[in-house]
């Protein structure tokens, strides 16, 4: 147990003569040989302070081993002067053998978690300490004295206020917006309760408060010389508040690894992400539609990342292909997606890493909304640290979403702040995705002005247009050649294949072009239309004897399971490791990827199968007839195209 004693005040005055900090051990009743092995792991644990560490807690602590202490504990630490070691474990580190006995403890061996219990103790002691000069401590410390004997009513004009003055490491906002514990949006400063870095933790113990975590992160600060690459925004938080670092300390990769949920499962979703190619971020906004959960748009970041070989600039741009969305979701193991259970929290919130061509797809061919790319006013370092952080996010965060209180614009939010620590941000309590765009341009760190020009932000890829209008521009082309009666591409799309597929054979090459779009929209619809109805069907007939809806139901079940690790890629690993993968852990992430994307191409097409077999009869005819419109048209703009003396199309 390494829970702190909150017997007595909140700090003691140590020795004043004391210069620095003391570690003096307890002698009676140890033999030579327990004296020394004592006293080497407290040299040890010197050593391995920071030297700002030891001049700032300047006191003398006394440490000692006793049998009053739960079995399965290494030690705990009073807040006054001293510091009690589990007796059970002293004849074990007398003779040496507790270096080499494994623990199922996060440090492996006896030893390593004795010496880990001692800096762990300290550092909640130096947590309370570190800021209160002498003088003020004494204060402190009668006025605490009088807060217990006699309530604040009765306390001194001088006390008033101090035994509520906090001045700690783990009290520190950049400190706890790192760790876990980021400011509610929308409560302006209040501090979330509840810490949802839970994945890939080094020790769950970290995530009961942001003092535990202070302290157990400090252990491996000090002790794993791999922490700096596996949690790299903290180690350069310690590094920075103790103006040093362990010289053991590795030397880190420049890319972060991450998992790229794109739809295409051919591909290996294994990445690098190297801040250094990545030039700008986008806050990247879906527009609103009338859906429920859409109504107010959704939030994204665009990293603008650069081609290889291409030097970091504006036409970095151009590289479509190597851009990459971080968008929050509501990750959904069920086909479910109710407004109830995005009220509630039912779904878990997930940083997903997309391409951009599949997000561009996602909205303005199927969703039928428009996209708004504005350049962030980061500085470089801001930009750097942001992607680190994501990164980390990716590896570890697995929260809840709420459609009102914790959304895609809170999430997007309260990334942009851990990531970039810039003061404009902290007070910033927009939680709707449209309305937090207006509040970053009001704070000048979004350029909007990228959208003036309509036409000149779509060639330069500051938006991308809902395909509605495009679709209305094709068949206004159908009605000036063709003397149909709708007037909108709605009106148009209602109609069945089969009244559509009449007007194919009076279409002229440009006629059957447009129709030919017009029908691989109307293609689409359909499949939506078929997946909503799947999925009514599915949730109305999942407890009923249906030997169809049981085959479907396993394949969708076991595609949900498979697919889960996009967004939580830590699954991959098992409880191996801590904090961002390693190389060490590198060819594994590359099998298990491997492997779960074969399975997901072989399930999807199962998927598209089974589900299909539990179409109503009428919709199943449906999307036949318009899978059929699409081959007919796609022959026959084929067979113009020829005739018209131009090469033969694919």
């Amino acid at each position: 147990m390494r829970a702190c004693l909150l017997a007595c005040a909140l700090l003691l005055v140590g020795n004043p003569a004391a210069a620095s900090l003391q570690l003096v051990l307890k002698t009676d009743g140890l033999s030579p040989a327990q004296q020394q092995a004592s006293q080497a792991l407290l040299d040890e644990a010197m050593q391995a302070l920071p030297p700002s560490f030891i001049e700032h807690l300047d006191r003398r602590i006394d440490v000692g081993w006793t049998a009053n202490m739960p079995p399965n504990a290494y030690g705990q630490a009073s807040l006054v002067s001293s510091l009690d070691l589990n007796s059970k474990l002293l004849p074990s580190l007398t003779d040496g053998s507790a270096a080499t006995t494994k623990t199922q403890r996060p440090h492996g061996t006896v030893r390593q978690e004795l010496l880990a219990t001692v800096l762990h103790e300290l550092t909640h002691i130096y947590d309370r300490a570190r800021l209160w000069p002498a003088p003020e401590r004494t204060l402190i410390l009668q006025c605490n004295r009088q807060n217990s004997s006699m309530g604040k009513v009765g306390l001194p004009d001088r006390c008033r206020g101090q035994a509520e003055r906090r001045f700690t490491l783990s009290d520190d906002p950049r400190f706890l917006d790192l760790a876990g514990w980021p400011q509610y949006v929308g409560r302006r400063g209040e501090r979330e309760q509840h810490n949802r870095q839970i994945v890939r933790s080094p020790d769950s113990y970290e995530l009961s408060s942001p003092k535990e975590f202070v302290a157990v992160n400090m252990e491996y600060f000090l002790l794993d010389p791999s922490y700096g690459c596996r949690r790299p925004a903290l180690f350069a938080y310690y590094k920075e508040h103790f103006g040093w670092a362990p010289a053991a300390s590795e030397k880190c990769p420049q890319a972060f690894p991450f998992l790229n949920a794109g739809n295409d499962f051919a591909k290996q979703p294994l990445g690098k992400i190297d801040p250094e190619r990545v030039y700008e971020v986008d806050y990247l906004l879906a527009e609103a539609n009338q859906n429920l959960v859409s109504r107010w748009g959704h939030s994204m970041l665009r990293l603008v990342i650069c081609a290889p070989g291409r030097p970091r600039g504006p036409d970095c741009r151009l590289d479509l292909d190597r851009h990459l969305v971080l968008s929050y979701r509501a990750f959904v193991n069920d086909v479910q997606l109710s407004s109830w259970g995005g009220l509630t929290g039912a779904y878990p919130s997930r940083l997903f890493v997309l391409p951009l061509s599949q997000v561009i797809d996602e909205y303005t061919k199927t969703e039928l909304r428009s996209l708004a790319s504005v350049p962030l006013k980061l500085s470089r370092s801001e930009i750097e640290d942001l992607v680190r952080q994501a990164a980390e996010m990716h590896w570890s965060y697995d929260g809840n979403y709420w459609f009102l209180s914790n959304n895609c614009a809170v999430e997007t939010l309260k990334l942009m702040r851990s990531g970039t620590n810039n003061s404009q941000l902290t007070a910033v309590d927009n939680i709707m995705p449209n309305g937090l765009l207006e509040v970053l341009k009001g704070r000048g760190l979004a350029d909007v002005s990228v959208l003036n020009d309509p036409r000149e932000a779509l060639r330069l890829g500051y938006r991308f247009d809902s395909y509605r209008d495009r679709y209305q521009a094709m068949f206004d082309v159908l009605r000036k050649h063709l003397p149909v009666s709708q007037t909108t591409v709605e009106e148009w799309m209602e109609l069945s294949a089969e009244q559509r597929r009449k007007w194919f054979s009076q279409a002229d090459l440009r006629t059957s072009a447009a129709l030919l779009l017009l029908e691989q929209a109307s293609f689409r619809r359909q499949l939506l239309i078929a997946q909503d109805e799947v999925k009514q069907r599915y949730l109305g007939a999942r407890d009923m004897k249906n030997g169809s809806m049981d085959k479907a139901n396993k394949v969708l079940q076991e595609i949900l399971a498979k697919s889960g690790y996009l967004s939580r890629p830590a699954e991959l690993l098992g409880s191996s490791g801590y904090g961002l993968p390693q190389a060490s852990e590198w060819q594994r992430l590359e099998e298990q990827s491997s492997e779960r994307q074969q399975q997901l191409q072989r399930l999807t097409g199962e998927l598209d199968k089974e589900a299909r077999a539990l179409l109503e009869p009428s919709r199943a005819a449906e999307i036949a007839a318009c899978e059929a419109n699409v081959k007919q048209l796609g022959e026959h703009v084929r067979k113009l195209h020829k005739a018209a003396g131009g090469l033969e199309l694919p």
